[in-house]
């Protein structure tokens, strides 16, 4: 199903202004928390309306201010599946469920109903026109009422069991585990088939377990659904998991839009960089075609690839890093360590970058046993450590800073700038069998340039 959107909209000082268009169905919004990734939404829906833009997804057009075509929202086939799930408090499961289809009152809840094409073909094929007497051509009106009943009844007992909530029809919701609750709300969008689902960070109040086993169950109940899903986040995990489009969003504007595996290997943009998780970001500069100066980070980079001419900045990620023990390769960092965290799974190290400068007079600095010793020994075991080795400098950074009579290469920190590098503990114990490396190699292949 394609969908394209153009939407702009103020909101006191706040100005929202994005596009996007893509053919696939499941599309995710990423951005940090107030820049207009929930009022996206409310957009779509109709909640709120757009000063100008056009709304059109598959066929349907919602919205064209150009035309003057604003589709009312229980007209929209939108189904929109809050952050607390917005259940009826004093309503059991299965009126929950059936909120959304023709009430005893005859109406539609605004936002949770049927279209009102399909209810008016659903009215006309159940009571038919009058006819002499009272009656339809349906027959009794009281049979009528009553068949609807029945068919509403029906509809709801079928997403009870599409989404395993029989047995609990008669409870409240504040009796349901949060689990529970996502699929009622879930089974009460689906109930009138909507053909978008709009999800507004349903995970992220939930704990770290129960969110996993939530996405698991989503993803299940979402499976054959073939309409559009709109999934709006903070965090790019959710993302990567349910998306096949991306659109970043950075104070209001599109940063950029494109496949969601593409946008995380490549984001193109710092902010898009950034937002996809990518911890180690800096300003270069371009000196040639196949050369690239890093000043924060103290290196300068040789790339195969062709470098384009306005490159301004590199992003690396925290795994990507490989170290190097012994000599320096091409493209390699030299690091001292300044904190090491332990996660559940992996060790985090907070470095700062140590480049190579040329001093005239000066003599080569290397940092004594003693010295790496006592270093290493705040960040790994005294049995994890091991003797440390002289530093060499390759003959590819002599090339890009050539040695002069009088000047021989000295070490300088940089302070200021920090570097993250993530090791899995799997990948950790040759870690603890050689001890820090001396360098950490950046593979080209894993260079973002923005």
């Amino acid at each position: 199903m394609g969908f394209s959107f153009q939407l702009e909209k103020t909101l006191g000082e706040f100005k929202l202004n994005l596009e996007a268009k893509g053919q696939g169905n499941r599309l995710g919004i990423l951005g940090a928390s107030g820049c207009g990734k929930s009022l996206t939404l409310k957009l779509l829906a109709g909640i709120e309306t757009p000063d100008k833009g056009r709304i059109q997804i598959g066929e349907n057009l919602l919205f064209d201010s150009s035309q003057k075509r604003n589709v009312r929202p229980q007209n929209r086939k939108v189904g929109y599946l809050f952050q607390n799930y917005a259940l009826f408090p004093h309503m059991t499961v299965e009126e929950n469920i059936g909120a959304g289809l023709k009430g005893k009152s005859g109406k539609l809840r605004k936002g949770e109903g049927l279209s009102a094409g399909s209810l008016k073909a659903g009215l006309q094929g159940k009571f038919g026109k009058s006819q002499k007497g009272g009656k339809t051509a349906a027959g009794n009106p009281k049979e009528g009422l009553q068949g609807k009943k029945i068919q509403k009844q029906r509809r709801v007992q079928e997403m009870m069991e599409k989404f395993q909530l029989t047995g609990l029809s008669d409870r409240l919701p504040g009796e349901l585990s949060g689990g529970q609750q996502q699929r009622v709300a879930l089974a009460r969008i689906m109930a009138y088939e909507p053909e978008v689902i709009l999800l507004d960070e349903p995970f992220s109040a939930l704990d770290v377990f129960l969110k996993d086993q939530m996405q698991r169950e989503l993803e299940e109940l979402l499976e054959d659904f073939p309409g559009l899903v709109i999934l709006v986040s903070h965090s790019r995990d959710e993302i990567y998991r349910f998306s096949e489009e991306l659109l970043v969003m950075d104070q209001g504007r599109a940063v950029v839009f494109g496949k969601t595996k593409e946008i995380f290997a490549n984001p193109r943009y710092r902010e898009a960089a950034r937002l996809t998780g990518c911890k180690n970001i800096a300003e270069a500069r371009r000196l040639d075609a196949h050369r690239l100066e890093v000043p924060e980070w103290g290196i300068c980079l040789c790339l195969k690839r062709e470098i384009p001419k306005d490159v301004t900045g590199i992003g690396y990620r925290a795994h990507d890093f490989v170290p190097v023990w012994g000599q320096r390769r091409n493209n390699c960092l030299k690091v001292q360590v300044t904190r090491m965290a332990e996660m559940p799974f992996e060790y985090h190290y907070y470095l700062q970058p140590v480049s190579q400068s040329a001093q005239k007079g000066s003599q080569e600095r290397f940092v004594s046993q003693s010295e790496q010793k006592a270093s290493q020994e705040r960040f790994v075991s005294q049995s994890e450590q091991k003797a440390s080795q002289k530093r060499f400098v390759s003959q590819w950074e002599q090339n890009i800073l050539p040695e002069q009579p009088g000047r021989q290469m000295e070490e300088k920190v940089h302070p200021e700038q920090s570097l993250c590098w993530f090791v899995q503990k799997d990948k950790h114990i040759l870690i603890e069998e050689q001890g820090l490396p001396e360098y950490l190699e950046l593979r080209e292949e894993h260079m973002m340039l923005f």
